[in-house]
Parts: C-alpha cells; sequence; structure tokens
C-alpha cells in the first residue's frame, strides 16, 4: 500500500491548515535519528484502511513515496483519532530497517469455530486477548498468529503458548495468559 506524504513543519496553525485542506499530520520514526514531520492525503488513507481487516493494522506494511519519489516501509506505531467522528487526527509510522528489531501487537484468529465441540454444547468463544506483543526483525513479521480451538470443550481453554510462534519471534508477555475460552451462556 503506497500513500504518498508531503514535508510540513510542526506550527500548530499549519497543522489546522493540512486538516482543512485533507491531510493527516504524520511522525515517521526511524531509530537513531529524530522524527520525520510529515503529511498524507485523509481520502488516500482512509480508502487503504477499509481494505484492511479489522485488528490487522498493526502489522500492515506501507510504503510512504515522498516528493522526489523516495519509497520508505513502515508500519504504524499509533493512530489518534476525533472522539465524535472518528475520524484519523494524527498518525505515527516506524520505519523498517532490515537489521534493527520491531516491537509489534500481532492479532490472533481463531479458526475452527464452526466444529467445536463446546459451541455446539450451547457454549460461546470468549477471546480475552486479540493481540501478542512481539520482537522480530521486519524480515519475521507474521501477518496474524492462528489458534486453533475446534477440540475444546465447555469451560476449556487456550493459552498463549498454544500459539504456533516461529523462534525469530520473541514474544514479549507471559505465555500462561488465556487466549481464549468457551463458556456457558
Amino acid at each position: 500500500m503506497k500513500l504518498q506524504t508531503i514535508k510540513r513543519t510542526d506550527a500548530k496553525s499549519e497543522v489546522k491548515k493540512l486538516r482543512r485542506e485533507g491531510f493527516i499530520p504524520a511522525v515517521l520514526y526511524v531509530k537513531g535519528k529524530s522524527g520525520e514531520i510529515l503529511a498524507i492525503q485523509a481520502n488516500e488513507f482512509q480508502a487503504f484502511l477499509r481494505q484492511v481487516k479489522s485488528g490487522h493494522l498493526p502489522t500492515t506494511i506501507f510504503s510512504l513515496v515522498d516528493e522526489n519519489g523516495k519509497e520508505k516501509k513502515v508500519v504504524i506505531k499509533d493512530i489518534q483519532y476525533n472522539i465524535t467522528t472518528y475520524a484519523v487526527t494524527h498518525l505515527d509510522f516506524e520505519e523498517l530497517v532490515k537489521d534493527h528489531k520491531i516491537n509489534v501487537k500481532i492479532p490472533i484468529e481463531c479458526i475452527g469455530t464452526a466444529d467445536c465441540v463446546g459451541i455446539k454444547l450451547g457454549g460461546v468463544l470468549r477471546q480475552p486477548i486479540r493481540h501478542v506483543r512481539v520482537r522480530c526483525l521486519p524480515k519475521d513479521l507474521p501477518s496474524f498468529f492462528e489458534l486453533d480451538v475446534k477440540e475444546l470443550g465447555l469451560r476449556q481453554s487456550k493459552r498463549l503458548r498454544d500459539l504456533q510462534i516461529p523462534t525469530t519471534v520473541r514474544p514479549l508477555v507471559d505465555m500462561n495468559e488465556v487466549v481464549a475460552v468457551i463458556v456457558k451462556r
């Protein structure tokens, strides 16, 4: 997903003007450097946002293209919304550098719910943890983790340690946390 960027200053009056003109103020962070202040087209970003599966924004890789045509691969580190309109008001990006590890929240998707024993007996799947925080190189970044719940019965659960996490990806959380549980209605 490519996004066109423009340079901007840090003046508060310019930020308001940019938002009125249909831009989203943003900051690009690069390890070891100060943040690069820029802006992107709001309509273009909203179109990409509609294509991203719910919960998968932290692992979506964007290409930021500046005025000179130079591309940088990035992930979104923070996104701010207007509290009433839910329009995006600010973005923080982190550049993906080949040999620098990054911390990312990876979504967890439960599969096998249609065939789940506990759900067929009248239970409901509860998923208290929907993302797991990990540290890895950009080339090893998984888009999501799958958790098969079809053999779970009533009052049975799966933990983070049940996820198939590659050795190149290091979890930054307690692996004994419950990810999914089948509860009575």
